[in-house]
């Protein structure tokens, strides 16, 4: 299952570690259902991606990581980033439609990606 979502590394925070196979899992234990339920903190990570506003650290360090993520298939993901991955995903996908027609739109010009995605999410229904 090679997943990746545009927000889920910033939700998790996946930045490159000093390994250079695996994302560093310094922030999986964050609690991704308290960002995506949060319209403020979320708004804040989207401007950020979108460079529309500030970052935080995890956002910067996203937004250095994403292509890499995204070329990958999220290669470099262990098997939290990648569920998680899943979560925010349909989470953009039915709540937040508008903004993951944006994220896809800047970091998947071509569509390769979202394509991908959208064929998960249908072809895996939400247990």
């Amino acid at each position: 299952m090679q997943i990746i979502s545009i927000l889920v590394l910033v939700c998790v925070g996946v930045a490159l570690s000093a390994s250079p196979t695996k994302y560093t899992n310094k922030y999986d234990n964050i609690n991704i259902d308290t960002i995506l339920q949060n319209d403020r903190v979320l708004n804040n990570y989207l401007k950020c991606l979108m460079e529309e506003g500030p970052c935080t650290a995890e956002g910067r360090e996203l937004r250095k990581t994403l292509p890499d993520a995204l070329a990958s298939g999220c290669s470099k993901c262990n098997e939290r980033q990648k569920q998680t991955s899943e979560k925010v995903i349909r989470h953009l996908m039915t709540k937040r439609k508008r903004d993951w027609e944006r994220l896809t739109r800047k970091y998947d010009p071509k569509g390769e990606y979202k394509r991908r995605y959208e064929e998960f999410v249908k072809n895996n229904p939400k247990e």
